[in-house]
């Protein structure tokens, strides 16, 4: 496989594939466990992404690269052989979540900052030679009637745009995940809202990104998708298609390989149908998922946390990501949407 950051940058998000972004914090996967009664424990936690690594269809097919938490970059499967070997074997490129979370911001009421910048290069280091290839971020910015301020978003910006340079010097691509809340409160802003945020706040991402000396060409762009809060759901999905490709021309630059998107707090169809909408859309970028929830709620609860449903969950995980990598192609269609 290449090592250059370009080459591995493509390979991402081309020929209909997609991420699956399994980068859940221990506390984060505590929740998802909880709804099926699962205590989460170091081995729990291996066996069910280990069900997921080891969908061979669904990896070899339909997946690029896998989003991990760092305890699972250094794990290993049941049987010894390294989750990043397992990863490789099907083709898929191995990432790692880098940033440590959404701090309250001083002086900002309401809105957030993300932490990890420091020791960050020495990570990167120790990642790389553990098999990461790419690195994800994510800055979080709050939306209402009066969020975000601007300082927010430029210090997301800049902890961005560094987390960026950094990843670079390290040889790993970076995605740059800057994300518009849909689902956070208060959840009740219209589409136009989300419109006007999301353009203002790409718009400083690249500025930083420019700033910081980040090669456009050897990362990818995770954003949401222009949608209604929560609370305020009514755009159809042509509506969602449409005006998300318009801020996307309107702020990023060309030079940009590919965008991945996140899911967001969309339901699992909800997600599926937009990405395919906007990809009926004449696009300069390659455009694909980056999806968790979307990829995975149905396979975590067919699995139940039972040995004897592993293959099950890998059926449903199988469909989710082939649906998906339709949508990436722009030729999902609903009816396609049965049981695995």
């Amino acid at each position: 496989m290449s090592e250059r950051l370009e080459d591995i940058a493509v390979q991402m998000v081309a020929g209909g594939r997609g991420l699956l972004a399994a980068d859940e914090s221990t506390s984060t996967i505590k929740k998802r466990f909880d709804t099926i009664n699962l205590e989460s424990t170091e081995t729990s936690r291996r066996d069910y992404r280990e069900m997921l690594f080891r969908s061979d269809e669904a990896m070899k097919k339909y997946i690029s690269g896998v989003i991990l938490f760092e305890e699972t970059l250094f794990q290993k499967a049941a049987d010894g052989t390294p989750f990043v070997d397992i990863i490789r074997a099907a083709g898929s490129i191995p990432g790692i979540k880098v940033d440590t979370g959404a701090k309250p911001m001083a002086k900002f009421p309401g809105e957030t900052i993300t932490e990890g910048l420091d020791g960050l290069g020495e990570r990167l280091a120790r990642y790389y030679e553990a098999g990461a290839r790419f690195a994800k971020w994510r800055g979080v910015i709050a939306i209402s009637s009066s969020l975000p301020t601007r300082g927010s978003v430029r210090a997301n910006a800049q902890a961005l745009a560094r987390y960026a340079a950094l990843c670079q010097e390290a040889k790993i691509v970076p995605i740059v995940e800057p994300e518009c809340l849909m689902d956070g409160k208060p959840g009740d802003h219209n589409i136009d809202r989300c419109a006007e945020v999301t353009e203002s706040t790409l718009r400083i991402v690249f500025e930083e990104l420019a700033e910081a000396r980040v090669s456009l060409e050897g990362m990818i762009l995770k954003p949401n998708m222009v949608i209604d809060g929560k609370n305020a759901r009514k755009a159809s999905v042509e509506e969602v298609a449409e005006r998300t490709v318009k801020v996307l021309k309107a702020t990023v630059p060309s030079a940009v390989p590919g965008i991945a998107f996140l899911s967001g707090g969309q339901t699992t169809e909800e997600a599926t149908a937009h990405l395919s909408a906007i990809n009926g859309h004449d696009l300069p970028w390659l455009v694909t998922f980056s999806y968790g929830r979307a990829l995975q709620d149905s396979a975590l609860k067919t699995w139940n946390g039972k040995p004897e449903n592993v293959a099950a969950g890998q059926r449903e995980f199988t469909h989710r990501a082939e649906m998906n990598s339709l949508a990436a192609k722009g030729s999902w269609k609903k009816d396609l949407e049965k049981a695995a």
